[in-house]
Order: structure tokens, then sequence, then C-alpha cells
């Protein structure tokens, strides 16, 4: 089979969907893998890298797509590299999909075979596969980082000769996979750390890192589950039950992480402008949210805001991309762990498994149609 790799084109983007450990995987597995010059440069892997592990290096993404029957992306590709890719082809990336519904029946009419990492299902079979956790968890902790460097102040408590210094006060909105990995980044930087969620599950997974749990444990909380261990929509009366006990708790607290969303869905609001207005001059919120509305009105993709108050309110778009090295590897792992789905088993050519759960819940366009059930008309 030929793989493409193409650099990514999207505004910020510095992330990679294949490693040099990854390419001299699939090139052993007898399959040919072409990278376009520069593709890993921003993830710390140069050109020189990847034709060690057996890739050719082509000078522009139109001679990489050449012929390519698997195309793997980190962003969904624009309509430009749409339409420099072979008809049958497949690609997978983080399509997005709800944002760009165009771009999907556009990948559809040009014959594309396309499959979204966002729509991995949550099975143990797909753990490995799973490239919305591991971008998430690394996302988690570079929140932390964040709000650390925007902090004024340190996180441990500090006993010294001058005087002692206070602990700062954490508090993480959303316990999913990016909302854990705050909370137990920051308890390792020294904060005392709190968390709320809406899934009743969560509740035993702040407490082993060793926060405290803050929500309005009712009959409602109870139920707030989906089947996939999504978070569901609660109602207005929850909704301002749990935002009276925020209220108050946010007021005491230096650094606000917000998490929360809900897939295909605007994200919710957690913190309101009332709520950054109770907060303490110096303190700082990061929004995880923002591309999706922002769990704070108040925070801008990629802006520090600063309000009257003197609180830093910050939305990052894409904060694995501040640590490409890593979550580059890791999600070329995760697309590594896909192929054994797209090839067939004798010849090595690009056969996706139709058939087969993972690529079902995954497969957005095919036979030049939109096929997923939560995008087809």
């Amino acid at each position: 089979m030929r793989i493409a790799v193409i650099k990514e084109v999207r505004d910020g983007e510095t992330r990679v969907a294949a490693s040099a450990d990854t390419v001299k995987k699939y090139v052993a597995a007898g399959h040919t893998v072409t990278v376009e010059t520069g593709a890993g440069v921003a993830a710390a892997t140069p050109d020189s890298l990847y034709a060690e592990a057996g890739a050719t290096i082509a000078a522009s993404a139109k001679a990489a797509l050449k012929d390519a029957e698997l195309v793997l992306k980190v962003r969904r590709p624009t309509s430009g590299e749409i339409k420099l890719m072979p008809k049958g082809a497949g690609v997978v990336a983080f399509f997005a999909p709800y944002a760009d519904k165009p771009l999907i029946e556009e990948a559809a009419a040009a014959g594309l075979i396309t499959l979204s990492t966002e729509f991995t299902p949550r099975i143990t079979r797909a753990q490995a596969m799973d490239a919305l956790s591991s971008q998430a968890n690394l996302a988690g902790y570079r929140a932390v980082i964040e709000a650390a460097a925007l902090y004024g102040r340190g996180f441990p408590m500090m006993m010294t000769a001058a005087g002692t210094v206070a602990a700062a006060r954490c508090f993480i909105m959303g316990a999913g996979v990016a909302g854990l990995q705050a909370i137990a980044t920051a308890r390792r930087l020294g904060a005392v750390v709190t968390a709320t969620d809406v899934r009743p599950a969560a509740k035993e997974q702040v407490a082993s890192l060793g926060a405290k749990f803050v929500a309005v444990e009712d009959e409602e909380f109870k139920a707030a589950e989906t089947a996939a261990g999504y978070a569901k929509p609660m109602s207005a009366e929850y909704q301002a039950k749990q935002a009276a006990l925020v209220a108050e708790h946010i007021a005491k607290q230096d650094i606000v992480i917000t998490t929360a969303l809900i897939p295909g869905r605007p994200a919710p609001v957690l913190v309101t402008p009332e709520m950054v207005a109770a907060m303490k001059p110096g303190s700082v919120i990061i929004d995880l949210a923002v591309e999706q509305g922002g769990n704070c009105p108040l925070s801008k993709p990629d802006i520090v805001v600063t309000t009257d108050n003197g609180v830093a309110v910050a939305g990052f778009t894409n904060l694995p991309g501040r640590l490409a090295a890593d979550s580059s590897a890791l999600y070329a792992k995760n697309l590594l762990q896909l192929l054994p789905l797209l090839t067939d088993k004798e010849t090595g050519a690009f056969a996706p498994a139709f058939d087969d759960d993972i690529i079902k819940g995954m497969l957005l366009t095919r036979d030049g149609a939109v096929v997923h059930p939560s995008l087809a008309a």
C-alpha cells in the first residue's frame, strides 16, 4: 500500500501524522511511505529521520499525494488538498466534522474514503487507536503548564525564613481525560486541587488523584452519563443549582481550568462573567473548550484576555500542538494501531474492514456519499 504523509497547513498546527518509528514499521510491513518535505520539522522530526526510516521525501504535497492509497493527517484536509487526492484513497484525520460539513460533502464527492479519529469508538479493542484521548491527555498537562506561566505566584506551599507562601488553589471543571491529567499535573506542582464533573463515575477518579470533588449530587447527577461514557446535557434546574455551588467555590480559586465538551454541541457555559468578576486579581482561567464556543464567554481563541478585575482568561485552540514532538508520536502510534483494519491481510492493499465496528464508527464518507449516521442527510 502507498501511504502519504503531508505537511499540515492549517494555522498553528505543528503536529505530524507519522513519526520516524511508525514509518519504519510501515516499511517493514511492506508498505511504501512518502513524506512531504518539512512535514515533521515542527515536531522535531526532520526529513533525514524519515529517510533513514525508509520513507521517500517528496518536494510538495502534490508529489506526496500522487497515487497515494492512504493519506495520514492530523487536521482535516483543505479543499485544495482534497483536489490533489486520488479517487478511492483513504484519509484518516481529526476531521472535526460538525464544524465543516460542506468539506465532508466535498470529500465524498471526490470519492474519498474518510475516517475521523474523533469518532473512534470507546471500546476496549480501540483504546490503542483512541487519538482523541491521547491528545486530550497532553492538553490537560499543558493547560496546567500554561496556567503556571500566567499565574504570578508559585503553586506549592513554601515555608521560608521570610514567611510562608500559600499553595495555589486549582479548580478543574470536567474530569474526562484532559481534566484528570490536569488534576494530576496540578497536584504534582503542589497546588490544592478540587474538581467537578456531571458524571458520577468521575467522583472516584478525582478522589484517586488526591483532589476533592465538588458537585450537586442529586438524582439527576446519578444518571448523567451516556453508555459511551460522555456527559449528558443537564436540565436547566440542575445547571442552576450547580452554578450556585460553583460560583461560591470559584471565588476562592487561583486557577480554573475548564474542559467540558459535548460532541456535536456548543460547549456548555460553566464560568459566567459574574463568576469571573468575583475572582481575585491575578487569578487565571484556562478554557480548553474555546473552539466550540468556550466554557467561559470571556475567552477568545489563542488570546489572553485580562479582565477589569485582573483575571487572565486564556483560550488555547491547540494545546497538544504546544507539545508537538510528544503529541505527534502518540498520534502516529494511534494510526499505526488502526492500520490492520485498513489493509488486506493477504496482500497488504488498502481494504478497510467496513464491517468492523471500529471502522463503522469512524467512517464519514464512502462511495461518493456521507455515510456517518450523525452527518448523513
